[in-house]
């Protein structure tokens, strides 16, 4: 798949795989997803897809492309590889599979299950969970969110992002286990998270409900309806400005429900009232945060 990407040497281009037949994608969240991306399938055929939601906590997100009868992965209920196990990670490394070409495959085994704790840059993942540690290399460029599977070709896992060991330094080899992410990925397919900005919340009056403004956020010019909600400027002495909120930080989620534009941003502020905290989820570079806004 393919979308943003080229800032700070950033590629635009990561791997996924198919989870139901009609085309459910599930991916890593990342930088590329910045905007909707591009799908590219192995026999060849070009969708643009729509990001139907992610989940900030495990750094997974799930697409659709307008397509049937596809050929799919059942993601497991259960854990079916242990340590020492034989498996195979596909992925688009480094961009080596364009149009109907086959994707990489790598032979490896499944060196350790233990928790993650890493970082990207000075920033901490979110994820906290078991981890499959693997003994091949699957931390390079469009690798993420390829797909694990056993000597069966079976399900087993999604290839991580590209992350340092917190303690260490070293680059880490791992996938999230299937089971982990299973139930997310139901979740958004069958419609039992909030997948747009509506919300049965009724509007408050301007004087009390929170906005952009007066919440300390000044950001990019709004020149398009689809324009996303960077911030620009922090207001110091703001609660934005206590939650270290910083220019370049993009809004992804408030309270839950996804922020698509900054117009969108601003409709769901306006079903806050200005007494309550405002909870958002954020992508700093290439990482997730969660901050609090408090009145």
């Amino acid at each position: 798949m393919y979308g943003a990407g080229g800032l700070k040497e950033l590629e635009a281009y990561q791997s996924g795989f198919l989870v139901s037949p009609e085309g459910h994608i599930a991916t890593a969240w990342s930088y590329v997803l910045d905007v909707e991306p591009i799908v590219l399938l192995d026999d060849g055929r070009r969708f643009e897809a729509e990001i139907i939601h992610f989940d900030p906590a495990i750094e997974i997100a799930v697409l659709k492309i307008e397509a049937s009868g596809l050929p799919y992965f059942a993601v497991p209920k259960t854990r079916t590889v242990n340590y020492g196990d034989p498996v195979l990670a596909i992925s688009n490394l480094f961009n080596v599979a364009t149009g109907n070409e086959p994707a990489s495959v790598m032979q490896g085994t499944v060196a350790a299950i233990a928790p993650l704790d890493a970082r990207s840059g000075t920033f901490e993942t979110p994820y906290r969970g078991d981890v499959l540690v693997l003994d091949l290399i699957a931390n390079n460029p469009g690798a993420a969110g390829g797909a694990l599977v056993d000597s069966d070709g079976n399900l087993v896992g999604m290839l991580g992002k590209e992350l340092r060991d917190a303690a260490t330094g070293v680059w880490l080899n791992y996938a999230l286990p299937a089971d982990v992410f299973r139930k997310t990925i139901g979740d958004i397919i069958a419609g039992r998270v909030a997948t747009t900005t509506q919300t049965k919340d009724p509007m408050l009056p301007r004087n009390e409900s929170h906005n952009i403004q007066s919440l300390g956020l000044v950001l990019v010019p709004d020149v398009l309806e689809t324009t996303p909600a960077f911030v620009d400027e922090v207001i110091e002495g703001t609660p934005a400005y206590a939650s270290k909120l910083r220019p370049d930080d993009l809004i992804l989620l408030v309270d839950g429900q996804r922020v698509e534009n900054q117009r969108s941003l601003a409709k769901l502020l306006r079903t806050i009232d200005r007494r309550d905290n405002v909870a958002m989820t954020i992508q700093r570079d290439t990482e997730i945060l969660t901050v609090v806004l408090k009145p």
